[in-house]
């Protein structure tokens, strides 16, 4: 994992006329980046620097919230924008005297890592656009989104006023699909407006099922909104018919959804590593179950994602066990670099026992900055953390944090962040790191930065980890350097464990060695046995449902010994050897006791040489069927091959 910075870009610093200590030396010291002086104005009094360190390119400003002051000076001088890290409010501003130069540090050369942008996919929206309500609410929509819209109006209306502006029709919409520029209508009883009628409104007869497609829905029905997840469904307006500035923002966000605009592809999906079936038994559910706007649906032994459905929270990838989900908006490879390069920079500059601040984007920023300005700040030592989805950032992101060298993980909760989801992955990290995970669920600067002033200080890994490879094994990495035990018990549910075996009821028919996703049950091709890995398993509880004898079940644990890394066997029996050639096949007590049941009792094996079959091998089996007297496979003897002789001699005699 390559996470030192780029030495090459040139950080451009200010106190903000003297209201924050920065030392350059230190950060140059801990990340090798070039720092500038340290100005005090460079948006006012000292523009005309920041425009020359502009100008020449390559350059960091140590300063967030005059980013659109300094990307326009780069519009007009031609450069790209600058890239920026906000110093002042995540580390400057605070009434902690200790010193901000290692968490400044760690911010910088987080900041100056490479990102992965997220991929995109191109929607195309023409404008065709349905409104479904009544009154004059959505008689007034239809008028106001005519000018730039393709409009159809679905009325409830017994008798609704009908325009050439646009199309009037009434019945019942009964299933609505897609998102933004590729929704699927269902109707029925639809009758559309008759053109030619004279006098009353008249409509065509109704028809069902009538299908048809638009771009842009706008529902002002007031009643239950068509999806679930509703204000995550691009292109899906929902307003109160009785709240007018509701109405009204809804109608203006539908009107500016036509042309092409870019959607980020949330997640990534390897089928190969699905646990969500197999052979039509159902096993893991996880990301089904969670998933809120119904993006993800089974397909077949695995499931597959609608990218222009998903809404990005990223629950699905911080639950799913196997890794077939993962988020990548960014990858989870760029959320372990940060974490490691944070917590290395800190300690380069001489910083201790960090605490590591997980928040979102919008909520949790705002909230640092009201800190910042108006209240006590954050503490020196508590390292804010920015994402894009928070319910994203699961155990193994929590467990790479402590392994990495943080001294504890606290995680913001924002108002719409899917509390299930992080409050299970905390449990989990909790019981496989041995230490508190902190949820705070406050919207007040100032009781989040006194809970974070005020939070247990303990102390960091002396050795950290690199945290490299999938979540499950970096999971297992940090919880072995966290932990001084060998087997941790967990909660069930958890995607950790061992499987125990009722060597009494099984019979080795291998049902579950052949269903299991993630091949942690296994067969032995030379013997009969049950094999089985550990830090394979996935508790996905396939092998209990599919045991026909009900002789397995589940122990969720993490073991952190070598052990769970090697198969061993579960169970075994000795093979039986055919009466014929003497190979060895299937298991012996179930051959002997299928003989015992079958044996001059079934119709099939009501003869002494047709029970013996019973007792051989697959080839053996075949050829003394095909050899016997009554052999299914007989046929009626087959005739003669005719030569040239046969048809010359047949010449002769005539």
């Amino acid at each position: 994992m390559n996470s030192q910075p780029n030495t090459g870009k040139r950080l451009i610093l200010c106190d903000c006329s003297g209201t924050q200590e920065i030392n350059p030396d230190a950060i140059s010291a801990a990340t090798g980046v070039t720092c500038s002086t340290v100005y005090s104005g460079l948006c006012t009094h000292q523009i005309a620097d920041a425009e020359g360190h502009i100008a020449d390119g390559n350059t960091v400003f140590g300063c967030a919230q005059e980013h659109d002051l300094f990307a326009e000076i780069a519009h007009d001088v031609g450069v790209p924008a600058h890239e920026g890290v906000d110093l002042r409010d995540r580390a400057g501003w605070t009434t902690d005297q200790n010193s901000t130069s290692p968490k400044m540090a760690a911010l910088v050369a987080e900041a100056l890592l490479p990102r992965t942008h997220p991929k995109l996919r191109d929607i195309v929206s023409e404008g065709t656009c349905l409104i479904i309500g009544s009154g004059e609410t959505a008689t007034n929509a239809a008028e106001q989104l005519c000018e730039t819209l393709s409009v159809t109006l679905l009325s409830d209306d017994a008798d609704p006023p009908i325009s050439r502006k646009y199309n009037v029709i009434r019945g019942k919409l009964r299933v609505a699909t897609g998102s933004l520029g590729q929704f699927n209508l269902s109707f029925d009883a639809l009758q559309q407006a008759d053109p030619s009628g004279r006098g009353a409104n008249l409509f065509l007869p109704p028809q069902d099922g009538a299908t048809s497609t638009c771009d842009i829905l706008l529902d002002l029905t007031g009643g239950t909104p068509l999806f679930s997840a509703h204000e995550k469904r691009d292109g899906y307006f929902r307003a109160d018919p009785k709240h007018a500035p509701s109405v009204a923002s809804a109608v203006f966000d539908a009107a500016q959804c036509v042309g092409t605009f870019e959607k980020p592809l949330y997640v990534k999906l390897d089928p190969n590593l699905c646990a969500h079936s197999r052979a039509q038994q159902t096993a893991c559910t996880n990301c089904l179950d969670v998933c809120p706007t119904g993006a993800i649906t089974p397909a077949g032994d695995h499931v597959e994602v609608d990218p222009l459905i998903c809404a990005g929270c990223g629950a699905c990838s911080a639950l799913c066990p196997s890794g077939a989900m993962t988020y990548d908006a960014p990858p989870v490879d760029d959320v372990f670099r940060r974490l490691e390069t944070l917590s290395r920079a800190f300690r380069s500059a001489g910083g201790s026992n960090p605490l590591l601040l997980v928040h979102d984007s919008d909520h949790g920023t705002e909230m640092i900055q009201l800190a910042a300005r108006d209240g006590r700040g954050l503490p020196a030592d508590v390292i804010p953390f920015a994402v894009d989805a928070l319910a994203a950032f699961g155990h193994a992101e929590m467990l790479a944090a402590l392994g990495a060298g943080f001294a504890g993980v606290q995680i913001l909760l924002s108002p719409k962040a899917d509390r299930d989801t992080i409050t299970r992955e905390q449990a989990l990290a909790e019981a496989l790191s041995s230490r508190a995970i902190t949820l705070l669920d406050t919207s007040d600067p100032d009781q989040m930065s006194d809970t974070l002033f005020t939070a247990p200080r303990t102390q960091s890994l002396a050795d950290p980890i690199l945290p490299i490879g999938t979540r499950r094994q970096v999971a297992r990495t940090a919880a072995k350097a966290l932990n001084t035990g060998s087997i941790i018990p967990l909660a069930e549910g958890a995607p950790y464990g061992s499987v125990t075996v009722d060597t009494d009821s099984c019979t080795l028919c291998l049902s579950c060695a052949s269903l299991c996703p993630s091949g942690a049950l296994a067969d032995n091709p030379d013997k009969p046995q049950l094999r089985f890995q550990e830090a394979a398993c996935l508790q996905c509880n396939l092998c209990t449902t599919v045991c026909p004898e009900n002789a397995i079940s589940l122990l969720p644990q993490m073991n952190l010994t070598d052990a769970a890394l090697d198969q061993t066997v579960l169970n075994e029996e000795e093979p039986f050897a055919c009466i014929t050639c003497g190979s060895l096949f299937g298991v012996k007590s179930t051959i002997e006791m299928i003989t015992e049941k079958l044996a001059g009792k079934h119709a099939m094996f009501g003869n002494p040489d047709a029970a013996k079959m019973i007792q051989m091998c697959d080839n053996c089996r075949v050829q003394a069927q095909y050899h016997a007297t009554d052999s299914p496979f007989a046929g009626a003897p087959r005739p003669a091959v005719r030569t040239t002789d046969d048809y010359l001699s047949k010449r002769r005699d005539n």
